[in-house]
Formats: structure tokens, C-alpha cells, sequence
């Protein structure tokens, strides 16, 4: 299908010439420079298929460009498969490495390959524990290059600096399923300029300490329990160290700087890797649904598509991956893919929803079951979380706010009705009044300010994700984001999915990717949920490519101008939407499925490519199970 673009900027085509010096010393050929295309697309070329359905069996991808294998981590066998892409058309397994041979137990989480070096996070049978990272040669996978290095607890993410020198890890450092345990969240820093001899230096967040009120006053979200034997409230928050949760991390070209995404809470961790020490923590703000231009559908109601502002409505970024590039002025630039995630731990333990706040702590709540007249003990053995009990009987929203849905002093009007924003999951840990200390300002349930009311005042609300990608500069500043673009195209007629793009994307609007028929099924959590992205440089220009977790695909987008992307292509290689996935793997069918959740996504440049001159995208897609190799068209 022909999409139809944006303006696309003038091809420049650059033609290499053949150096010659003065003395006749070099008479080398200069490399042929890259042509810049006009616009790129994405074609399916193959998949390598596990077979396993919706447990992770294929999640994150690395290349290495001289064996011409693809690593991608299978979570299901705890392992890496290695795969050869000589032919993509018809990528092979060629061999596996497990970790559970070093470590009983263990689950490989990220995998990042650097100039022939493999790079393995591994996470302890038992996640609060200490991870390790795991070294081998890409041309040889059967032993390690060195012992395993020790490293944090619940290693995320892996990667290498630009010039192959140093290994970054972020460990994120999670709490167990009960919350009575949670570990720091830190950043490894691995010097292998020796490879034989690694140096492992640890970036902790001891120094933000004391600092959360601070942290928090300027956005940045800290707000897990520090003793879930006793009651939520702000003086029983936990400390900066132990609620930040490094996700994802990208490294500047020069090598002297690293940016990590703290999801849940909702910033960025700015660190000098020279020092190994955080410069700041950057909050990202909110989005406001209430804008034009960011738009929401905010209701699962199968009756249709209903993007449109949400007035009092904010989106938590909350981003997942994170990359950069430099761009034409010389700066640096951060693309985050916007997926948002709640903490949601001992959610199926009946312990904890009968009232035993010690058995986890659940962040989630939908708006109808927040604001209903009756309040929150309605919900009480159900998915009433105690921690929300804790502070208040019940709750109301603000009727200045709120008035476009029928809000008014002690009531909520059609506010809670699930076709408007009763279905919407939010938050209940932020957006109500509070005073100085933190601490909820308490009404009455006729919506008068009252210190001895038991209802909470929700002035705004959260919701999870912007449901778009945005780029930024090196202090977290927003640059520029997709807004509504991203639902707002699917729900088009331009939208289509399945390889030969003969599906209608708009009949299957906002689908999960475990689900069939199943039709804005999202909308009430985070959409078409954009967790995975990569940059590819072609020529002279820059692209971003967006993998949409439940909705499937991959949103293509140049950003050379990080102040004015323009839309490319979108490709969901899913081809059968109305049929239950589980159902079709285990009646063995599932290969006509195509591939289900875009989890991690890797651009091999042309000169890296296998034929040397076709730039391909390789996605691993976890619920499908699948490993997608996309090529890379130049227009």
C-alpha cells in the first residue's frame, strides 16, 4: 500500500571519489557515501518461529555484523537463541547460550552484542538478589570470555557504549510479589577495554535520599510504601534509592554521558560515566489529554472509536526503551517510546484484596470504582487495594475540572459512566489535594472541605503511557511528541495491517495482542501501548522505528529534524485478528498468526547488512513468539 506522507524532504545522493594526496602516499578509495532516500518503508521478508505462545520465547534482539547472527533472548528457556541471518529470508538456528548452567534458576533479560563481544544481562532465580552480567565472543558462544560479573539486583537492560569500550546495565532493582522486599535500583557501569580483566563500578541513588520531597515537588514519582505493615500515608513513602527502577538505557556518542529511563517514575537518570555518578533526575511531566492535538480514546466501549480530549485527564509518560542520536546542530536528542507501567505486586494473592495491605501494593484503580457514591469498601474482596483505604472512604472529583462530564459539588455526573471515563485506569496515588506535608485534604461526601470527611478531592487524574513516542533534549526538556497520531491513524481508513496490508486496522482499533476479536479492547489502560524503538541512520537523515506492544507493528518516522518528524510507513505483520491466539497455538495453527507483541527491535545498517547494501529490522515479538525480519525499502 502507498501511504500517504507528510512532505518529504529532497533526496541528496552522495557519490564517493577516489582520494589522491599531493605525494602519491594514499591511493585508497574512499567509501561510497550512503544515498540519502527521499522517505523509507518496511516489507516483510521471513520469521524464525518458536512455537511458544504468549511466555516470552522471543523478546529482545542484537546483531553482530561479522558472524552475521542475531541474538534474540528467549525468556521461556531462560536462554539466548543464536540465529543466523546470512540469508534472511530464512534465518537458522545455529545454537543457544543458557546461563542456568552457571546459575540455577536464572533468566536472561537483555542481550546487546558490540564488536564481536555478546553481552548478557542475567537475573537470579530469586530477583531481589544480585544479577550478573555474562561476556562471550559472538564467533564462539560455548564459554565465557570471563567469570560472570556481579552486578545488581534484577538486571533490565544491557547495553554498549558507542565505541565498544564500556558495558552499561540497568538493574531495576524490582520489590517481591508481597513488597517486603525491595532492593535499590542501581546502574552497572563495566569498563572491558581489557576484556580479560572487566572493572565493575556501581551508580547507586543514595546521594536523592533525603531529597524526595524536593524530587517530587518538581515531578518526579516516588511513592511506593516503605512499610506495607502500616498505613499509606506520606510520612510511610519509601526513599529514592530503593523506588527508582532503572528500565532502559542509551549512551551519547562520545561516550561521556548515559540517560536512563526510571518508568514508574515517570523521569529520566542523567549519569557522567567518567565519575559513575547521576547528575540529576529528570521528571517528564504529563501530558495533557485535555490539549488538542492529544486526544484519547478513553473507554473500552465496543460501540466505536471516540478520540477526544479529556479535560482534567493526564497521561504518565512512563517510557520503557529510550535512544538517541545527534542531530544536524550538533545536540544531542532522546527518543523514548512512551509505554507506560503501574506496580501492581501481590495482585493475586486474595490476602491482599481481602484488606492485607502487608501482601502487596497495587497502584490501579478505574475511575467508576474511585468516584462511586457509595465508596471505595463497595469494591472490598474485589480489587480494592487497603493501601487506597488507608486514606480515605471514598472520593469525588474536582467540579471545576471536571464539569465538561457533568462533575458538580458532591457529585460526579456522567463522569463515571463507562463510555465516558469510567473504564479509564488510573492512578489513585496522586492527583487528589493535599496540604504541605503531603498529606490528603479530607471533604465530606456533599463535596464541602471537611477535617473530619472521608472523601478524597481528585483534582486531576492519571492515567498510564502518552500512547506515543517523544524526543527530547539532554535534560529531559520535551522537544516534540506523536500526540494523538498514533491512535488517530489507526482508527483511519489509511491504517491496514497483516504483510500484504489487507486488513482493515481501523475494524480490529486498539486490539490486545493476546486477544481475539477483541475490538478497543485497550483504550482503558494505556492503547496501542509503544514500548520498543530504534534509530536507524540511512544517508543523511535519521528514523525512528516504534514498536506498538498490543496493537502490534512498527511506526516508522524520520527525525532528522527533532523538532518536526514526519511520518513514514507503519507494518503489523499480525494477520488474523479475529481468532483467540491461545486457541490457535495450541491446536498448532499458530503460524498463520504472524507475529503478536513487538517487544525489542534492532536496525542492522547497510554496510552491516548481510548482502551489504539492504538496512533490515529485526523484531522480537513476545506473545507470537516469533523473531521478524523486516527489510528496509529507500524511496
Amino acid at each position: 500500500m502507498k501511504l500517504k506522507l507528510s512532505v518529504l524532504m529532497t533526496a541528496l545522493l552522495s557519490v564517493g571519489l577516489v582520494a589522491c594526496n599531493d605525494d602519491n602516499t594514499n591511493d585508497q578509495v574512499k567509501p561510497v557515501e550512503e544515498a540519502t532516500p527521499a522517505s523509507i518503508g518496511l516489507e516483510y521478508v521471513s520469521r524464525y518461529e518458536t512455537g511458544v505462545f504468549n511466555e516470552g520465547a522471543s523478546e529482545i534482539p542484537a546483531y553482530d555484523a561479522a558472524t552475521k547472527r542475531a541474538f534474540i533472548v528467549n525468556a521461556k528457556k531462560g536462554a539466548v537463541e543464536v540465529l543466523d541471518v546470512s540469508n534472511p529470508e530464512n534465518p537458522k538456528q545455529i545454537g543457544e547460550i543458557s546461563t542456568r548452567t552457571l546459575f540455577a534458576g536464572s533468566e536472561i533479560n537483555s542481550v546487546a552484542v558490540k564488536n564481536g563481544i555478546v553481552a548478557l544481562a542475567v537475573q537470579a532465580a530469586n530477583k531481589t538478589d544480585n544479577g550478573w552480567v555474562v561476556l562471550y565472543k559472538a564467533n564462539d558462544i560455548t564459554k565465557p570470555v570471563t567469570a560472570p560479573l556481579a552486578i545488581g539486583a534484577l538486571p533490565d537492560n544491557v547495553v554498549f557504549s558507542p565505541d565498544g569500550k564500556t558495558v552499561l546495565v540497568a538493574n531495576e532493582g524490582e520489590p517481591n510479589e508481597d513488597y517486603s522486599i525491595d532492593p535499590e535500583g542501581t546502574v552497572s557501569i563495566i569498563d572491558i577495554r581489557d576484556i580479560s580483566k572487566p572493572v565493575v563500578k556501581s551508580v547507586d541513588f543514595k546521594a536523592f535520599n533525603g531529597k524526595e520531597a524536593e524530587l517530587r515537588a518538581k515531578g518526579v514519582r516516588i511513592y511506593g510504601p516503605k512499610d506495607n505493615t502500616k498505613a499509606y500515608a506520606a510520612n510511610n513513602l519509601t526513599t529514592a534509592a530503593k523506588d527508582f527502577e532503572p528500565e532502559y538505557i542509551t549512551v551519547s556518542a562520545d561516550n561521556k554521558t548515559a540517560w536512563v529511563t526510571l518508568q514508574e517514575n515517570n523521569a529520566l537518570a542523567k549519569i557522567d560515566l567518567a565519575t559513575a555518578k547521576v547528575l540529576d533526575v529528570l521528571p517528564l511531566g504529563y501530558k495533557n489529554y485535555g490539549a488538542a492535538g492529544n486526544g484519547i480514546d478513553a473507554n473500552d466501549d465496543p460501540k466505536g472509536i471516540d478520540i477526544k480530549t479529556q479535560p482534567g485527564v493526564y497521561g504518565m509518560y512512563l517510557p520503557d526503551s529510550i535512544s538517541s542520536y545527534k542531530a544536524a546542530d550538533g545536540k544531542t536528542y532522546l527518543v523514548t517510546a512512551n509505554e507506560g507501567d503501574s506496580r501492581a505486586w501481590g495482585e493475586d494473592d486474595d490476602a491482599y484484596w481481602a484488606g492485607n495491605r502487608s501482601k502487596g501494593f497495587v497502584e490501579e484503580f478505574r475511575v467508576k470504582h474511585l468516584v462511586h457514591k457509595d465508596g471505595f469498601d463497595r469494591r472490598a474482596n474485589d480489587d480494592l487495594p487497603p493501601q487506597l483505604r488507608d486514606l480515605a472512604a471514598g472520593a469525588l472529583l474536582d467540579p471545576i475540572n471536571f464539569a465538561w462530564c457533568g462533575a458538580e459539588k458532591g457529585k460526579v455526573g456522567n463522569c463515571r459512566n463507562d463510555d465516558v471515563l469510567g473504564r479509564l485506569n488510573i492512578s489513585w496515588t496522586m492527583g487528589y489535594e493535599t496540604d504541605a506535608t503531603g498529606a490528603p485534604v479530607m471533604y465530606n461526601a456533599s463535596g464541602d472541605k471537611d477535617p473530619t470527611g472521608n472523601r478524597l478531592m481528585y483534582k486531576n487524574l492519571y492515567s498510564y503511557g502518552g500512547r506515543s513516542f517523544s524526543i527530547r533534549d539532554e535534560n529531559g526538556v520535551l522537544v516534540w511528541d506523536s500526540g494523538d497520531t498514533f491512535e488517530k491513524y489507526l482508527a483511519s481508513d489509511l491504517a491496514k495491517f497483516g504483510k500484504n496490508r489487507n486488513i482493515n486496522a481501523k475494524d480490529f482499533f486498539n486490539t490486545g495482542h493476546d486477544e481475539g476479536n477483541a475490538f478497543d479492547s485497550r483504550s482503558d489502560a494505556k492503547g496501542p501501548e509503544p514500548e520498543g524503538v530504534a534509530i536507524g541512520h540511512i544517508g543523511k537523515k535519521v528514523f525512528a522505528f516504534i514498536g506498538l506492544e498490543r496493537t502490534g507493528g512498527v511506526m516508522v518516522y524520520d527525525i532528522t529534524d527533532p523538532t518536526k518528524p514526519i511520518f513514514q510507513d507503519y507494518l503489523n505483520t499480525r494477520e488474523e485478528f479475529t481468532k483467540d491466539p491461545e486457541t490457535e497455538f495450541a491446536a498448532g495453527r499458530g503460524s498463520a498468526l504472524g507475529d503478536l507483541g513487538p517487544e525489542g527491535l534492532v536496525f542492522i545498517p547497510a554496510k552491516d547488512a548481510p548482502d551489504g547494501k539492504t538496512p533490515l529490522l529485526i523484531v522480537g515479538n513476545e506473545v507470537s513468539g516469533t523473531t521478524a525480519v523486516l527489510k528496509i525499502k529507500l524511496k
